[in-house]
């Protein structure tokens, strides 16, 4: 199924995709794609209305991952694999929130690099 590109929200997506969770301290970001990797819809704390360290909390990444999911199941994206990358507070919450917006998830992996011993890592912070 294609995608027509004249006007964005009206147009049609295949029911399977892909949702990809960046969960970092600050902030965390929900993309959905399809199948190819051609993003539908982003979400993220700020777009929610979360200012400075509220970004941060799992409240505004399920609230942010379910206005996405909602938007795209009426695009008519059905089911998605889900795939989390970082360390952050709000990776479950916006599983969860994902899954409350309609969406099935089919599979979820942990996509976070980890180093095989390559870089130093910077020293410890002191606070």
């Amino acid at each position: 199924m294609s995608a027509a590109k004249s006007n964005k929200k009206g147009r049609k997506v295949a029911a399977r995709g892909i949702g990809f969770i960046r969960s970092t301290f600050n902030n965390t970001l929900t993309t959905l794609t399809d199948t190819k990797g051609n993003t539908i819809l982003t979400g993220s704390g700020g777009m929610v209305g979360y200012k400075g360290s509220r970004k941060s909390t799992p409240f505004a990444a399920q609230q942010s991952a379910m206005r996405a999911a909602e938007a795209a199941y009426k695009m008519g994206l059905r089911e998605i694999e889900i795939r989390i990358k970082g360390p952050g507070p709000g990776r479950e919450a916006a599983i969860r929130g994902l899954h409350q917006g309609g969406l099935r998830v089919t599979l979820i992996s942990d996509v976070t690099p980890l180093p095989h011993n390559g870089c130093r890592p910077p020293k410890k912070r002191r606070v």
